[in-house]
């Protein structure tokens, strides 16, 4: 399964590619927002940085607009993924620009329907939100494991992108149903090499280590 930082952050970005942790990086208006940068500017250096596919996403509402849009950002970089909404304008923008070449990341996916659709419109990736259906009660790995499901059934290209991850146990999860990538912030990725026995285990040698008086260095 790949890994994707859900983030526009350069330095913790860079923290991740560094250990080969990131295989591509997700991004929204709303990461935009919080890095405090330009969307042009940051998605370049995003793109220099990490030789995966790299989302950015068209803040058009229709079908024209949004392929005007998504023509200038895949001018950025050749690993752009152009991201889209899950609408009908959505969906057609995705299916002129996966026609033109372009990589089309099919975001807020709340449906196996839409997930059909999105694959049928010749989505490269389909971003089904996890975490916001957990929100309202529902369960977010049911929709993943789905859409695999229909996916397999037709040997439909696109590849599932669970998004909206709040946990590790949604990486846990992703991995067994069978996801192709699984994208989260970077605090959530760090936390998968977290579990109390490895600290326990960590400090009991520690403590051994102390009273042999030695060094290695």
């Amino acid at each position: 399964m790949k890994f994707f930082a859900d983030t526009a952050d350069i330095d913790a970005i860079a923290e991740l590619n560094d250990i080969g942790f990131v295989d591509g990086v997700t991004t929204n208006p709303s990461l935009i927002l919080k890095s405090g940068r330009d969307i042009l500017e940051v998605t370049k250096e995003i793109c220099a940085l990490i030789k995966g596919p790299v989302s950015a996403e068209v803040v058009a509402t229709e079908a024209d607009d949004m392929i005007a849009e998504g023509r200038k950002l895949a001018k950025i970089a050749e690993n752009i993924a152009v991201k889209v909404p899950l609408t009908w304008s959505g969906l057609k923008a995705c299916k002129t620009l996966s026609d033109e070449g372009t990589m089309v990341n099919v975001t807020l996916c709340f449906s196996a329907n839409q997930a059909l659709l999105a694959a049928k419109a010749g989505a490269t990736f389909i971003s089904p939100f996890v975490g916001r259906l957990d929100d309202v009660n529902l369960d977010g790995m049911d929709l993943i494991d789905d859409i695999r499901t229909i996916y397999d059934n037709y040997l439909f290209k696109t590849e599932i992108i669970v998004a909206s991850v709040r946990s590790v146990n949604h990486v846990t999860q992703s991995a067994l149903i069978g996801a192709d990538v699984v994208t989260a912030p970077p605090n959530v990725l760090k936390k998968l090499t977290d579990h109390p026995l490895t600290e326990n285990g960590l400090k009991a040698f520690m403590a051994d280590w102390a009273k042999t008086g030695q060094q290695i260095l």
